[in-house]
């Protein structure tokens, strides 16, 4: 399900610049909340909440708190490892989600976006191996997706910048640390 449209004048939508779609803390918000509605209204009532780490972890606790669902977990996979570079193949990293603990559970599985769609898939084919039932979320996803997400807010073909991570990671130099 799409909650908002692609037209870049959206009043819930991203801003959009020429060459990236720029997520804002506010517009994460809205969003967030629009995802978690559309969930509901796709009569889903998961049992757990399973962030792919790390881009799906605020986006799954904002989810979470909205559906009132107490059972948060994650699962780390490492696939890009710069702007538009990544691993051959999504890879599983430590430390590792104890999937037995989803037996017979319902799970949505939430992520940022299903860019390639690899990792949400290599996520979603491992819960299914024990979970009752497993659904996606996400922010964003783009048309090359191998795994369209069952929910998604907007889908875009742009390189996005999330709030979180626009930034370069905060340094000893820059906090005075050591000093």
């Amino acid at each position: 399900m799409v909650s908002t449209p692609d037209d870049p004048t959206s009043p819930t939508g991203a801003a959009v610049s020429d060459d990236r779609e720029v997520l804002g803390w506010l517009e994460f918000g809205e969003a967030s909340r629009h995802l978690a509605s559309d969930v509901v209204a796709g009569d889903f009532t998961p049992d757990v909440v399973v962030a792919v780490a790390r881009g799906g972890l605020l986006l799954a606790g904002a989810i979470s708190y909205a559906l009132g669902t107490k059972m948060c977990g994650s699962i780390n996979v490492e696939f890009y490892t710069g702007v538009d570079e990544r691993l051959p193949e999504p890879v599983l990293l430590p430390p590792t989600l104890d999937a037995p603990a989803l037996a017979s559970k319902r799970v949505l599985v939430v992520d940022d976006v299903s860019d390639s769609g690899r990792t949400l898939a290599l996520v979603r084919d491992l819960l299914l191996e024990v979970a009752s039932e497993v659904r996606t979320v996400c922010l964003y996803s783009k048309p090359r997706t191998i795994l369209e997400p069952d929910f998604v807010w907007k889908r875009t073909s742009q390189w996005i910048t999330f709030p979180w991570s626009a930034l370069p990671p905060v340094t000893a130099d820059e906090t005075g640390a050591g000093r």
